[in-house]
């Protein structure tokens, strides 16, 4: 699954990026209260908002995955303590386990 992830955003880096190559002749940018730029490469124009684009998209996630990481960190200490109520050493015996097998990444 993670090679057919990194896949895909290769696909998409190169297709934008073929898309881009195609388009290299010199525009005027023009940002809000008419403040502009002339003469920048579309090439420039594309991949700069590219970049931009999937570095909000990325700044989107950030919230979800604190509260993702914070909830675990939470259910993992109710394990532990329910663990240690019911059966008294479970936990060492979990953590060694966890120590020896370690969790894959995503």
């Amino acid at each position: 699954m993670r090679y057919l992830v990194w896949a895909l955003r290769l696909i998409v880096f190169v297709v934008v990026l073929m898309f881009a190559l195609k388009n290299t002749e010199a525009v005027k940018v023009v940002f809000y209260a008419d403040k502009g730029i002339d003469n920048v490469p579309l090439i420039v124009v594309m991949l700069s908002t590219f970049v931009l684009g999937t570095l909000f998209g990325l700044l989107l996630t950030v919230p979800a995955s604190l509260k993702r990481r914070r909830e675990v960190a939470r259910l993992r200490k109710e394990i532990d303590r329910i663990q240690e109520a019911v059966n008294p050493g479970a936990a060492a015996k979990l953590a060694a386990a966890e120590a020896v097998v370690p969790l894959s990444p995503l």
